[in-house]
Protein backbone atom coordinates (compact mmCIF):
# COMPACT_ATOMS: atom_id res chain seq x y z
CA UNK A 1 0.00 0.00 0.00
CA UNK A 2 1.29 3.59 -0.55
CA UNK A 3 4.35 3.23 -2.49
CA UNK A 4 6.36 6.42 -1.53
CA UNK A 5 6.12 7.58 -5.34
CA UNK A 6 2.75 7.16 -5.45
CA UNK A 7 2.12 9.28 -2.54
CA UNK A 8 3.85 12.19 -3.53
CA UNK A 9 2.34 12.10 -6.75
CA UNK A 10 -1.07 12.02 -5.16
CA UNK A 11 -0.12 14.72 -2.67
CA UNK A 12 1.78 16.82 -5.22
CA UNK A 13 -1.10 16.60 -7.87
CA UNK A 14 -3.74 17.94 -6.14
CA UNK A 15 -5.79 14.16 -6.33
CA UNK A 16 -6.28 14.06 -9.88
CA UNK A 17 -8.25 11.67 -11.07
CA UNK A 18 -4.96 10.02 -13.56
CA UNK A 19 -3.87 8.60 -10.39
CA UNK A 20 -3.31 5.26 -11.53
CA UNK A 21 -4.14 3.54 -8.06
CA UNK A 22 -7.69 1.83 -6.84
CA UNK A 23 -9.54 4.13 -4.91
CA UNK A 24 -11.36 2.29 -1.61
CA UNK A 25 -14.54 0.91 -2.79
CA UNK A 26 -15.36 2.85 -5.77
CA UNK A 27 -15.91 0.59 -7.92
CA UNK A 28 -17.31 -3.48 -7.79
CA UNK A 29 -15.74 -5.99 -10.24
CA UNK A 30 -18.09 -7.82 -12.79
CA UNK A 31 -20.51 -9.88 -11.15
CA UNK A 32 -19.66 -8.52 -7.65
CA UNK A 33 -22.19 -7.10 -5.90
CA UNK A 34 -21.66 -3.56 -3.74
CA UNK A 35 -22.18 -4.07 -0.20
CA UNK A 36 -24.71 -1.50 0.97
CA UNK A 37 -23.54 -1.19 4.58
CA UNK A 38 -21.70 2.24 5.02
CA UNK A 39 -18.51 3.37 4.58
CA UNK A 40 -17.08 4.88 7.60
CA UNK A 41 -14.39 7.62 8.10
CA UNK A 42 -13.17 9.14 11.65
CA UNK A 43 -11.08 11.86 10.94
CA UNK A 44 -8.71 12.69 14.22
CA UNK A 45 -7.31 15.98 14.98
CA UNK A 46 -4.40 16.02 16.97
CA UNK A 47 -4.10 18.65 19.78
CA UNK A 48 -6.68 21.00 18.25
CA UNK A 49 -8.89 23.66 20.86
CA UNK A 50 -12.69 23.34 21.19
CA UNK A 51 -12.95 26.63 19.18
CA UNK A 52 -9.93 26.69 16.64
CA UNK A 53 -12.85 25.86 13.64
CA UNK A 54 -14.44 28.41 12.13
CA UNK A 55 -18.12 26.40 12.37
CA UNK A 56 -17.28 26.70 16.42
CA UNK A 57 -16.65 30.31 16.37
CA UNK A 58 -12.93 30.36 15.13
CA UNK A 59 -11.40 33.42 12.54
CA UNK A 60 -9.41 30.35 11.31
CA UNK A 61 -10.34 29.32 7.92
CA UNK A 62 -11.58 25.91 7.71
CA UNK A 63 -14.09 25.49 4.76
CA UNK A 64 -14.22 22.23 4.45
CA UNK A 65 -14.90 21.12 8.26
CA UNK A 66 -17.57 23.61 8.67
CA UNK A 67 -19.28 22.49 5.22
CA UNK A 68 -19.50 19.04 6.94
CA UNK A 69 -21.00 20.76 9.96
CA UNK A 70 -23.88 22.27 7.68
CA UNK A 71 -24.88 19.07 6.69
CA UNK A 72 -24.04 17.53 9.78
CA UNK A 73 -24.69 17.93 13.86
CA UNK A 74 -21.94 19.57 16.05
CA UNK A 75 -21.60 18.51 19.90
CA UNK A 76 -21.10 21.09 21.83
CA UNK A 77 -20.50 18.99 25.36
CA UNK A 78 -18.44 16.36 23.76
CA UNK A 79 -15.61 15.32 26.44
CA UNK A 80 -12.50 13.38 25.75
CA UNK A 81 -9.42 12.46 27.91
CA UNK A 82 -6.94 15.14 28.64
CA UNK A 83 -4.10 13.95 26.63
CA UNK A 84 -3.06 11.62 23.61
CA UNK A 85 -3.35 8.41 24.14
CA UNK A 86 -5.41 7.72 26.27
CA UNK A 87 -8.31 9.22 24.03
CA UNK A 88 -7.36 7.37 21.53
CA UNK A 89 -7.49 3.93 23.84
CA UNK A 90 -11.18 4.83 24.29
CA UNK A 91 -11.66 5.89 20.41
CA UNK A 92 -10.85 2.33 19.22
CA UNK A 93 -12.33 0.39 22.35
CA UNK A 94 -15.24 1.94 23.93
CA UNK A 95 -14.27 1.40 26.97
CA UNK A 96 -12.18 3.87 29.50
CA UNK A 97 -9.03 4.46 29.18
CA UNK A 98 -7.85 2.11 32.53
CA UNK A 99 -9.19 -0.59 31.21
CA UNK A 100 -8.06 -0.36 27.78
CA UNK A 101 -4.40 -0.22 28.95
CA UNK A 102 -3.54 3.59 28.79
CA UNK A 103 -4.74 4.65 32.14
CA UNK A 104 -1.26 6.57 32.18
CA UNK A 105 0.26 7.73 28.91
CA UNK A 106 3.78 5.33 28.76
CA UNK A 107 5.72 8.24 28.93
CA UNK A 108 4.56 8.97 31.95
CA UNK A 109 3.75 6.10 33.96
CA UNK A 110 4.24 6.43 37.47
CA UNK A 111 6.03 3.89 39.73
CA UNK A 112 3.12 2.28 41.48
CA UNK A 113 1.76 2.00 38.24
CA UNK A 114 4.03 0.08 36.62
CA UNK A 115 2.76 -3.47 35.79
CA UNK A 116 -0.77 -2.89 36.92
CA UNK A 117 -3.69 -3.91 34.78
CA UNK A 118 -4.64 -1.02 32.91
CA UNK A 119 -1.45 0.65 32.62
CA UNK A 120 0.35 -1.29 29.99
CA UNK A 121 1.09 1.25 27.57
CA UNK A 122 -0.55 -0.17 24.98
CA UNK A 123 -4.18 -0.68 23.73
CA UNK A 124 -4.51 -4.08 26.02
CA UNK A 125 -6.08 -7.30 25.12
CA UNK A 126 -9.10 -6.78 27.80
CA UNK A 127 -10.34 -4.63 24.73
CA UNK A 128 -11.14 -5.45 20.98
CA UNK A 129 -10.41 -2.77 18.76
CA UNK A 130 -13.58 -1.91 16.50
CA UNK A 131 -11.19 -2.38 13.64
CA UNK A 132 -10.86 -5.90 14.46
CA UNK A 133 -14.52 -5.96 14.67
CA UNK A 134 -15.15 -4.04 11.11
CA UNK A 135 -12.62 -6.25 9.35
CA UNK A 136 -14.28 -9.89 10.61
CA UNK A 137 -17.77 -8.26 9.88
CA UNK A 138 -15.98 -8.09 6.15
CA UNK A 139 -14.62 -4.29 5.79
CA UNK A 140 -12.05 -3.14 4.98
CA UNK A 141 -9.86 -1.47 7.59
CA UNK A 142 -7.50 1.15 7.02
CA UNK A 143 -5.51 3.67 9.30
CA UNK A 144 -3.25 6.71 8.51
CA UNK A 145 -1.50 8.87 11.28
CA UNK A 146 -0.28 9.03 14.48
CA UNK A 147 -0.82 5.81 16.11
CA UNK A 148 0.73 6.46 20.34
CA UNK A 149 -1.04 2.92 21.50
CA UNK A 150 1.60 0.55 21.64
CA UNK A 151 5.21 0.66 19.89
CA UNK A 152 5.81 -2.96 20.01
CA UNK A 153 4.98 -5.08 16.50
CA UNK A 154 2.08 -7.00 17.96
CA UNK A 155 0.82 -3.60 19.37
CA UNK A 156 0.84 -1.98 15.79
CA UNK A 157 -1.93 -0.79 13.90
CA UNK A 158 -1.51 -4.10 11.38
CA UNK A 159 -1.73 -5.75 14.61
CA UNK A 160 -5.26 -4.44 16.01
CA UNK A 161 -7.16 -4.85 12.83
CA UNK A 162 -6.09 -2.77 10.28
CA UNK A 163 -5.55 -4.26 6.86
CA UNK A 164 -3.23 -1.68 5.60
CA UNK A 165 -1.58 1.36 7.12
CA UNK A 166 1.21 4.43 6.80
CA UNK A 167 1.60 5.21 10.90
CA UNK A 168 3.88 7.32 13.24
CA UNK A 169 4.00 4.75 15.61
CA UNK A 170 5.28 7.04 18.91
CA UNK A 171 3.29 10.27 20.16
CA UNK A 172 4.50 12.91 17.90
CA UNK A 173 7.66 14.40 16.11
CA UNK A 174 8.41 16.35 12.59
CA UNK A 175 5.60 16.98 10.12
CA UNK A 176 8.47 16.48 7.20
CA UNK A 177 10.81 14.13 6.13
CA UNK A 178 13.50 14.13 8.69
CA UNK A 179 11.47 11.65 10.59
CA UNK A 180 12.80 13.49 13.66
CA UNK A 181 11.22 13.03 17.95
CA UNK A 182 11.35 16.15 20.11
CA UNK A 183 14.32 15.29 21.24
CA UNK A 184 15.62 14.90 17.62
CA UNK A 185 15.42 11.03 18.10
CA UNK A 186 14.67 8.76 14.17
CA UNK A 187 11.32 7.95 14.86
CA UNK A 188 9.69 5.00 14.41
CA UNK A 189 6.76 4.77 10.88
CA UNK A 190 5.11 1.41 9.69
CA UNK A 191 3.59 1.02 6.20
CA UNK A 192 1.48 -2.60 6.06
CA UNK A 193 2.78 -3.55 9.61
CA UNK A 194 6.52 -3.12 8.43
CA UNK A 195 8.66 -0.53 9.19
CA UNK A 196 9.77 2.05 6.60
CA UNK A 197 13.48 4.02 6.97
CA UNK A 198 12.64 6.72 4.84
CA UNK A 199 9.56 9.14 4.01
CA UNK A 200 9.11 10.40 0.32
CA UNK A 201 11.08 13.98 -0.63
CA UNK A 202 8.94 16.35 0.78
CA UNK A 203 6.60 14.60 2.60
CA UNK A 204 4.22 16.36 5.07
CA UNK A 205 2.16 14.66 7.71
CA UNK A 206 -1.02 16.38 6.77
CA UNK A 207 -0.98 15.63 3.16
CA UNK A 208 0.19 12.33 3.29
CA UNK A 209 -1.76 10.66 5.61
CA UNK A 210 -4.50 12.59 4.24
CA UNK A 211 -3.22 10.40 0.59
CA UNK A 212 -2.55 7.08 2.24
CA UNK A 213 -5.90 7.57 4.20
CA UNK A 214 -7.99 7.09 0.90
CA UNK A 215 -5.80 5.06 -1.38
CA UNK A 216 -4.70 1.73 -1.09
CA UNK A 217 -3.19 -1.23 -3.28
CA UNK A 218 -5.03 -2.35 -6.50
CA UNK A 219 -5.40 -6.03 -5.22
CA UNK A 220 -8.24 -4.80 -3.32
CA UNK A 221 -10.52 -3.68 -6.30
CA UNK A 222 -13.57 -4.88 -7.12
CA UNK A 223 -14.31 -6.54 -4.00
CA UNK A 224 -17.05 -4.63 -3.17
CA UNK A 225 -16.69 -4.18 0.79
CA UNK A 226 -17.60 -1.01 2.86
CA UNK A 227 -14.53 0.80 3.97
CA UNK A 228 -13.85 2.02 7.44
CA UNK A 229 -10.74 5.03 7.05
CA UNK A 230 -8.83 5.89 10.57
CA UNK A 231 -7.79 8.83 9.83
CA UNK A 232 -5.68 10.47 12.94
CA UNK A 233 -3.60 13.33 11.35
CA UNK A 234 -0.81 14.14 13.18
CA UNK A 235 -1.41 17.69 13.14
CA UNK A 236 -1.97 20.79 14.52
CA UNK A 237 -0.05 19.12 17.13
CA UNK A 238 3.78 21.05 17.87
CA UNK A 239 5.97 21.51 16.06
CA UNK A 240 4.27 24.19 13.71
CA UNK A 241 5.84 22.91 10.11
CA UNK A 242 4.47 23.55 7.19
CA UNK A 243 4.94 23.54 3.26
CA UNK A 244 6.36 26.79 2.17
CA UNK A 245 3.82 28.27 0.44
CA UNK A 246 1.82 28.30 3.62
CA UNK A 247 4.23 29.59 6.05
CA UNK A 248 2.53 33.36 5.50
CA UNK A 249 -0.72 32.63 4.91
CA UNK A 250 -2.09 34.38 8.11
CA UNK A 251 0.80 36.64 8.42
CA UNK A 252 -0.16 39.96 10.51
CA UNK A 253 -3.76 38.23 11.69
CA UNK A 254 -3.14 38.14 15.15
CA UNK A 255 -0.99 41.56 15.47
CA UNK A 256 -4.11 42.33 17.33
CA UNK A 257 -3.01 40.16 20.49
CA UNK A 258 -4.72 37.07 22.35
CA UNK A 259 -6.77 39.42 24.49
CA UNK A 260 -8.66 40.22 21.66
CA UNK A 261 -8.68 37.28 19.69
CA UNK A 262 -10.20 35.34 22.29
CA UNK A 263 -13.21 38.26 23.25
CA UNK A 264 -14.07 38.05 19.42
CA UNK A 265 -14.11 34.43 19.44
CA UNK A 266 -16.42 34.23 22.16
CA UNK A 267 -18.93 36.47 20.66
CA UNK A 268 -18.83 35.00 17.86
CA UNK A 269 -19.19 31.36 20.09
CA UNK A 270 -22.31 33.18 21.04
CA UNK A 271 -23.87 33.78 18.15
CA UNK A 272 -23.38 30.92 16.70
CA UNK A 273 -25.38 28.70 19.44
CA UNK A 274 -22.00 27.01 20.53
CA UNK A 275 -22.06 28.42 24.30
CA UNK A 276 -24.50 30.11 26.17
CA UNK A 277 -25.21 34.06 25.28
CA UNK A 278 -24.21 34.44 29.23
CA UNK A 279 -21.26 32.93 29.02
CA UNK A 280 -18.12 33.98 30.61
CA UNK A 281 -14.42 32.90 29.83
CA UNK A 282 -12.34 31.59 32.31
CA UNK A 283 -9.49 34.59 33.21
CA UNK A 284 -6.10 34.90 31.42
CA UNK A 285 -3.78 33.18 33.96
CA UNK A 286 -1.78 34.62 36.48
CA UNK A 287 1.35 33.64 34.95
CA UNK A 288 0.16 35.04 31.08
CA UNK A 289 1.04 39.22 30.87
CA UNK A 290 -1.71 41.08 28.84
CA UNK A 291 -0.65 41.42 25.87
CA UNK A 292 -0.55 45.78 25.84
CA UNK A 293 2.41 44.39 28.67
CA UNK A 294 4.61 42.99 26.47
CA UNK A 295 7.57 44.44 24.92
CA UNK A 296 7.41 44.85 20.67
CA UNK A 297 9.52 42.04 20.09
CA UNK A 298 7.30 39.63 22.52
CA UNK A 299 4.24 40.41 20.66
CA UNK A 300 5.99 40.15 17.17
CA UNK A 301 7.40 36.26 18.52
CA UNK A 302 4.36 35.67 20.16
CA UNK A 303 1.59 36.50 16.97
CA UNK A 304 4.23 34.68 14.70
CA UNK A 305 3.75 31.70 17.00
CA UNK A 306 -0.50 31.71 16.38
CA UNK A 307 0.21 32.73 12.53
CA UNK A 308 1.81 29.38 12.37
CA UNK A 309 -0.49 27.59 14.19
CA UNK A 310 -3.84 28.93 12.54
CA UNK A 311 -1.77 27.85 9.02
CA UNK A 312 -1.40 24.32 10.46
CA UNK A 313 -5.00 23.86 11.24
CA UNK A 314 -5.99 25.40 7.80
CA UNK A 315 -3.28 23.05 5.91
CA UNK A 316 -4.80 20.24 8.07
CA UNK A 317 -8.69 21.31 6.59
CA UNK A 318 -7.53 21.83 3.37
CA UNK A 319 -6.37 17.80 3.14
CA UNK A 320 -9.39 17.30 4.90
CA UNK A 321 -11.11 18.45 1.61
CA UNK A 322 -9.14 16.65 -1.14
CA UNK A 323 -10.85 13.53 0.86
CA UNK A 324 -14.34 14.59 1.12
CA UNK A 325 -13.49 15.40 -3.00
CA UNK A 326 -12.49 12.60 -3.89
CA UNK A 327 -15.47 10.69 -1.96
CA UNK A 328 -17.59 12.69 -3.83
CA UNK A 329 -16.00 12.21 -7.24
CA UNK A 330 -16.43 7.99 -6.73
CA UNK A 331 -19.90 8.45 -5.70
CA UNK A 332 -19.25 7.22 -2.37
CA UNK A 333 -19.80 10.54 -0.36
CA UNK A 334 -23.34 9.70 0.24
CA UNK A 335 -23.18 6.48 1.46
CA UNK A 336 -20.41 7.57 4.24
CA UNK A 337 -20.72 8.48 8.18
CA UNK A 338 -17.99 11.01 8.96
CA UNK A 339 -16.86 11.71 12.02
CA UNK A 340 -14.71 14.97 12.86
CA UNK A 341 -13.05 15.45 16.30
CA UNK A 342 -9.93 16.22 18.36
CA UNK A 343 -8.46 14.25 20.78
CA UNK A 344 -7.96 16.34 23.60
CA UNK A 345 -7.65 20.02 24.42
CA UNK A 346 -4.84 22.55 23.03
CA UNK A 347 -1.12 22.23 24.59
CA UNK A 348 -0.72 24.92 26.92
CA UNK A 349 3.33 24.04 27.86
CA UNK A 350 6.17 25.36 26.12
CA UNK A 351 8.85 22.74 26.15
CA UNK A 352 12.36 23.76 26.15
CA UNK A 353 13.89 21.81 23.32
CA UNK A 354 17.08 21.67 22.74
CA UNK A 355 19.43 20.37 19.39
CA UNK A 356 18.79 19.87 16.98
CA UNK A 357 15.77 21.54 17.01
CA UNK A 358 17.04 25.81 15.92
CA UNK A 359 14.59 28.64 16.59
CA UNK A 360 16.86 31.09 16.73
CA UNK A 361 15.98 32.91 13.55
CA UNK A 362 12.20 33.65 13.54
CA UNK A 363 12.23 33.85 9.77
CA UNK A 364 12.91 30.30 9.86
CA UNK A 365 10.22 29.40 12.16
CA UNK A 366 7.63 26.65 10.83
CA UNK A 367 10.63 24.96 8.95
CA UNK A 368 12.18 21.74 8.68
CA UNK A 369 14.70 22.01 11.81
CA UNK A 370 13.18 24.64 13.86
CA UNK A 371 10.08 23.36 16.94
CA UNK A 372 7.47 26.32 17.10
CA UNK A 373 4.78 26.11 19.70
CA UNK A 374 2.48 28.86 20.93
CA UNK A 375 2.04 28.86 24.78
CA UNK A 376 -0.57 29.11 27.36
CA UNK A 377 -2.27 32.40 26.40
CA UNK A 378 -2.65 31.00 23.00
CA UNK A 379 -4.30 27.93 23.79
CA UNK A 380 -6.72 29.86 26.16
CA UNK A 381 -7.50 31.23 22.95
CA UNK A 382 -8.05 28.18 21.68
CA UNK A 383 -9.99 26.49 24.12
CA UNK A 384 -12.40 29.30 24.04
CA UNK A 385 -14.15 30.02 27.17
CA UNK A 386 -13.37 27.02 29.17
CA UNK A 387 -10.30 26.47 31.77
CA UNK A 388 -7.23 25.71 31.47
CA UNK A 389 -6.20 22.86 28.06
CA UNK A 390 -4.54 19.64 27.41
CA UNK A 391 -3.57 17.75 30.83
CA UNK A 392 -5.97 18.93 32.75
CA UNK A 393 -9.40 17.74 33.60
CA UNK A 394 -11.28 21.01 33.65
CA UNK A 395 -13.34 21.53 30.13
CA UNK A 396 -10.20 23.53 28.32
CA UNK A 397 -8.46 20.06 28.33
CA UNK A 398 -11.66 17.98 28.09
CA UNK A 399 -14.12 19.36 25.99
CA UNK A 400 -13.77 18.56 21.88
CA UNK A 401 -15.20 19.58 18.97
CA UNK A 402 -17.38 17.03 17.20
CA UNK A 403 -18.94 17.10 13.86
CA UNK A 404 -21.02 14.11 12.57
CA UNK A 405 -22.21 14.08 8.99
CA UNK A 406 -23.26 11.78 6.36
CA UNK A 407 -25.56 8.20 6.19
CA UNK A 408 -27.72 7.80 9.36
CA UNK A 409 -27.68 12.01 9.55
CA UNK A 410 -30.72 13.42 9.93
CA UNK A 411 -31.26 17.36 9.31
CA UNK A 412 -28.28 20.37 8.48
CA UNK A 413 -26.53 22.11 10.67
CA UNK A 414 -28.24 20.61 13.33
CA UNK A 415 -26.36 21.68 17.26
CA UNK A 416 -26.52 19.12 20.02
CA UNK A 417 -26.12 19.94 23.37
CA UNK A 418 -26.39 16.94 24.80
CA UNK A 419 -23.56 15.13 27.03
CA UNK A 420 -21.32 12.87 24.82
CA UNK A 421 -17.94 11.27 25.67
CA UNK A 422 -15.57 9.84 23.45
CA UNK A 423 -16.72 6.07 24.11
CA UNK A 424 -19.32 6.42 22.20
CA UNK A 425 -17.98 6.81 19.01
CA UNK A 426 -17.11 3.43 18.78
CA UNK A 427 -20.43 2.16 19.80
CA UNK A 428 -22.06 4.77 17.72
CA UNK A 429 -19.69 3.11 14.36
CA UNK A 430 -20.69 -0.62 15.33
CA UNK A 431 -24.29 0.17 15.41
CA UNK A 432 -24.22 2.32 12.00
CA UNK A 433 -22.48 -0.86 10.03
CA UNK A 434 -24.34 -3.52 11.91
CA UNK A 435 -21.79 -4.85 13.71
CA UNK A 436 -22.43 -6.26 17.55
CA UNK A 437 -20.01 -6.00 19.90
CA UNK A 438 -19.20 -9.79 21.53
CA UNK A 439 -18.18 -10.97 25.09
CA UNK A 440 -15.45 -13.22 23.69
CA UNK A 441 -13.05 -12.40 20.99
CA UNK A 442 -10.29 -14.82 20.22
CA UNK A 443 -10.96 -17.32 23.17
CA UNK A 444 -10.77 -14.37 25.72
CA UNK A 445 -13.43 -12.47 27.60
CA UNK A 446 -13.35 -8.30 26.70
CA UNK A 447 -14.83 -5.78 28.17
CA UNK A 448 -17.97 -4.73 27.21
CA UNK A 449 -18.55 -1.10 25.45
CA UNK A 450 -19.10 1.60 27.99
CA UNK A 451 -20.33 4.36 25.61
CA UNK A 452 -23.84 4.33 24.02
CA UNK A 453 -24.63 4.59 20.09
CA UNK A 454 -25.32 8.58 19.35
CA UNK A 455 -27.04 6.94 16.31
CA UNK A 456 -30.46 7.94 17.84
CA UNK A 457 -28.69 11.96 18.28
CA UNK A 458 -27.85 11.70 14.63
CA UNK A 459 -30.91 10.67 13.52
CA UNK A 460 -32.77 13.48 15.17
CA UNK A 461 -35.66 10.55 17.38
CA UNK A 462 -34.19 12.03 20.49
CA UNK A 463 -32.20 14.78 21.72
CA UNK A 464 -30.05 12.70 23.99
CA UNK A 465 -28.50 9.20 24.99
CA UNK A 466 -28.17 10.20 28.85
CA UNK A 467 -30.23 10.94 31.36
CA UNK A 468 -30.01 13.21 34.34
CA UNK A 469 -29.19 10.36 36.71
CA UNK A 470 -26.21 8.95 34.12
CA UNK A 471 -22.50 10.13 35.01
CA UNK A 472 -19.32 9.80 33.78
CA UNK A 473 -15.86 9.90 35.33
CA UNK A 474 -12.05 10.66 34.33
CA UNK A 475 -8.90 10.32 35.94
CA UNK A 476 -5.37 11.48 34.27
CA UNK A 477 -1.82 12.25 35.96
CA UNK A 478 -3.79 12.65 39.81
CA UNK A 479 -6.65 15.00 38.20
CA UNK A 480 -10.28 13.26 38.85
CA UNK A 481 -13.46 14.16 37.10
CA UNK A 482 -16.82 13.47 37.31
CA UNK A 483 -19.79 14.88 34.97
CA UNK A 484 -23.83 14.37 36.10
CA UNK A 485 -25.81 16.55 33.92
CA UNK A 486 -24.92 18.88 34.25
CA UNK A 487 -22.95 19.03 37.79
CA UNK A 488 -18.93 18.69 37.54
CA UNK A 489 -16.82 17.43 40.47
CA UNK A 490 -13.64 18.36 39.49
CA UNK A 491 -10.10 17.71 41.61
CA UNK A 492 -6.90 19.79 40.36
CA UNK A 493 -3.35 19.57 42.08
CA UNK A 494 -1.73 22.73 42.51
CA UNK A 495 -1.23 25.39 41.55
CA UNK A 496 -3.58 25.20 38.97
CA UNK A 497 -6.50 23.76 41.48
CA UNK A 498 -6.29 23.73 44.94
CA UNK A 499 -5.71 20.26 45.62
CA UNK A 500 -9.14 19.00 46.55
CA UNK A 501 -12.68 18.47 45.41
CA UNK A 502 -14.19 21.39 43.81
CA UNK A 503 -17.93 21.78 42.11
CA UNK A 504 -19.33 23.52 38.78
CA UNK A 505 -22.70 24.18 37.18
CA UNK A 506 -21.81 23.96 33.66
CA UNK A 507 -24.70 24.84 32.67
CA UNK A 508 -24.38 28.33 34.25
CA UNK A 509 -20.71 28.68 34.83
CA UNK A 510 -18.73 26.75 31.70
CA UNK A 511 -15.75 28.33 32.52
CA UNK A 512 -15.84 27.02 35.98
CA UNK A 513 -15.32 29.74 38.06
CA UNK A 514 -18.02 29.69 40.54
CA UNK A 515 -17.58 26.72 43.19
CA UNK A 516 -20.32 25.38 44.59
CA UNK A 517 -18.43 22.71 47.22
CA UNK A 518 -19.17 24.84 49.95
CA UNK A 519 -23.22 25.72 49.55
CA UNK A 520 -24.17 22.49 47.58
CA UNK A 521 -22.78 19.50 49.88
CA UNK A 522 -25.47 16.53 48.95
CA UNK A 523 -24.63 16.91 45.26
CA UNK A 524 -20.90 16.82 46.52
CA UNK A 525 -20.91 14.09 48.93
CA UNK A 526 -23.17 12.22 45.79
CA UNK A 527 -20.92 13.33 43.02
CA UNK A 528 -17.75 11.91 45.38
CA UNK A 529 -19.40 8.59 45.65
CA UNK A 530 -19.91 8.11 42.19
CA UNK A 531 -15.94 8.75 41.64
CA UNK A 532 -15.44 5.67 44.25
CA UNK A 533 -17.51 3.66 41.90
CA UNK A 534 -15.68 5.05 39.15
CA UNK A 535 -12.50 4.44 40.44
CA UNK A 536 -13.21 0.78 41.57
CA UNK A 537 -14.75 -0.72 38.59
CA UNK A 538 -11.69 1.03 36.17
CA UNK A 539 -9.14 -0.16 38.84
CA UNK A 540 -7.98 3.15 38.94
CA UNK A 541 -4.71 4.12 40.47
CA UNK A 542 -3.66 7.37 41.62
CA UNK A 543 0.16 7.92 40.85
CA UNK A 544 2.65 8.94 43.12
CA UNK A 545 4.59 11.19 40.70
CA UNK A 546 2.78 13.41 38.09
CA UNK A 547 3.77 15.64 35.12
CA UNK A 548 1.44 18.48 36.06
CA UNK A 549 1.24 17.43 40.25
CA UNK A 550 4.56 19.07 42.31
CA UNK A 551 3.28 16.14 44.66
CA UNK A 552 1.85 13.62 42.81
CA UNK A 553 -1.49 12.43 44.40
Amino acid sequence: MFPANILGVIARSAWRAAVAVCLWTASSGPGVAQDSRPNIVLIVADDAGYADFGSFGSEIRTPNIDALASVGVRFTQFGVSATCSPSRAMLLSGADSHIAGLGNMAEFTASNQKGRPGYEGHLSDRVVPISSLLKDAGYNTYMAGKWHMGEEPKHWPAARGFTRDLALIPGGGSHLDDMWGAKGERQLYTRNGKVIQELRPGYHSSEDYTAAGIHKNEEDCGEGKPLFAYLALQAPHDPFQLPAEWLDKYKGRYDQGYDVTRATRLERMKKLGIVDPKAASFPRLANVPAWADLSDEARRQSARRMELYAAMVEHMDANIGKLIDYLKAKNLYDNTLIIFLSDNGPEGTMWNMAAPWDNSKIENWGKRGTFIQYGAAWAQVSAGPFRLFKGYLSEGGIRAPLVVSGRGVNGSGRISHAVAHIMDIPATILNAAGVSHPRNYEGREVAPLQGRSLSSILNGSRPSVRSPSDWLGWELFGHRAIRQDNWKLLWLCEPYGPGKWQLYDLKADPGEMNDLASVQPKVREQLIRHWVRYAEANSVVLPDSSPVCAKGR
